[in-house]
């Protein structure tokens, strides 16, 4: 005999396909006809599983159907959230427009080299960033400039200096004699190099000719010039602070000191959006972040049976989840004599547990499903497949 309580609602014993639409709150999948049909089916499962016919299962079609569309979402969304998780740094860039359910990722180096722009453009290797080139005039004595001054109030925007090009002279043009003929026996003119010479470089003035000998000697004068230079002159540096750069050593002429420069409003605005424009629109209608990465519910009929399973059960754990909070309002039934106890909060911890571990189970299987842990996986295949194979005696070719 069931036990009725009065006034409450029960499920009638059987679902139709009409009832199906009438009921998902949100219908993402009123369209699917294999999402109706299995609705029904599942219905009637978890109604069975609930201890139906037996006792009276207090839930309404309308309330089994709305469970079975939030497992369906709920899968959805775990799935979908693994997939962001996996393609995120591939994906960021991208348009938002376009809808990524379903679609197979390919993995890329575009996330990477986008990475790699900041740092391109710090050190000159590339990036996003204009560079640009500006000189002042160095007088004789005059040690310490100020670039804002001489230079950024020109342009009217702040500069952030990347290089300044004040080095020594090489000393490839500083160890050959003076007097040396360019007519001598395996002499060459440096004015070939673009070292020196006359008009054109085709005359070799005082100390622009060399003969040719082993690279070793050239190396050792070379080296030579350079010691002699560091231990024994003020060595050709610079600090620069707040755009203030002092010159070592103090000038003894007057000369043009060239470096390379960005603005900062440009560098700030690349940061942000990558364009390195100022006032552009920082990611607007490009994927930035999980959030808006465009992930639709999966479509029902798509779904293997391996998915479809986690669902039927995700279903049946929240409708014991509901079932026993209903339950729990009626602890006790009174009846003739004595009374009855529901099982409400066992129910309903049952359900919260089963839910729970479905939910772990599931995100487990995804990241073992994973590019890295595919690829970490065949690479322990593929050991193992050796240590098979050596194991496998070699033939013996007699010629």
């Amino acid at each position: 005999m069931s036990v009725q309580i009065t006034g409450s609602i029960f499920w009638p014993g059987s679902a139709s396909y009409d009832e199906v639409t009438s009921s998902t709150p949100f219908g993402f999948y009123d369209s699917d006809v294999q999402f109706i049909s299995e609705s029904v089916a599942s219905t009637y499962w978890a109604a069975s599983r609930l201890g139906y016919d037996a006792v009276d299962v207090e839930l309404s079609n309308d309330m089994f159907i709305k469970y079975f569309e939030e497992s369906v979402t709920e899968y959805s969304a775990q799935v979908n959230a693994h997939l962001i998780k996996e393609y995120m740094l591939t994906l960021q860039g991208s348009p938002t427009s376009s809808d990524m359910t379903g679609r197979q990722i390919r993995g890329s180096l575009g996330g990477i080299i986008k990475l790699s722009d900041s740092y391109g453009a710090e050190v000159g290797a590339g990036g996003d960033v204009t560079w640009h080139t500006g000189s002042i005039e160095v007088t004789t004595g005059t040690q310490v400039y100020d670039l804002n001054v001489l230079f950024a109030s020109q342009s009217g925007r702040e500069i952030r200096i990347k290089k300044i090009f004040h080095n020594k002279v090489p000393a490839s043009i500083r160890y050959f004699d003076p007097w040396g003929l360019p007519t001598s026996p395996g002499s060459y003119n440096m004015g070939f190099y673009g070292f020196g010479g006359n008009a054109g470089g085709t005359v070799g003035g005082a100390g622009t000719s060399y003969v040719l000998r082993p690279l070793y000697e050239d190396l050792l004068r070379m080296q030579a010039i350079e010691m002699n230079d560091q231990i024994r002159k003020s060595g050709y540096s610079f600090e620069i602070i707040n755009n203030r750069i002092r010159l070592f050593p103090i000038p003894q002429h007057d000369y043009k000191l060239w470096f390379q420069y960005v603005f900062k409003d440009e560098a700030d605005a690349a940061s942000v959006s990558g364009s390195g424009e100022v006032g552009s629109p920082s990611g607007l209608g490009t994927i930035t972040d999980p959030s808006n990465v465009p992930y639709t519910n999966i479509t029902y009929s798509y779904i293997n049976s391996v998915g479809k399973q986690w669902i039927k059960k995700y279903f049946l754990a929240t409708c014991k989840i509901s079932l026993g909070g209903i339950r729990g309002k009626f602890p006790n039934i009174p009846i003739p004599n004595s009374e009855v106890s529901l099982d409400g909060e066992s129910l309903r911890s049952e359900g919260i547990n089963e839910r729970e571990k479905l939910i772990e189970e599931l995100r487990d299987f995804l990241d073992k499903s994973g590019k890295r842990a595919q690829m970490e996986a065949k690479d322990e295949t593929d050991e193992h497949m050796q240590k098979i194979l050596h194991k496998i005696p070699l033939p013996i070719y007699i010629g």
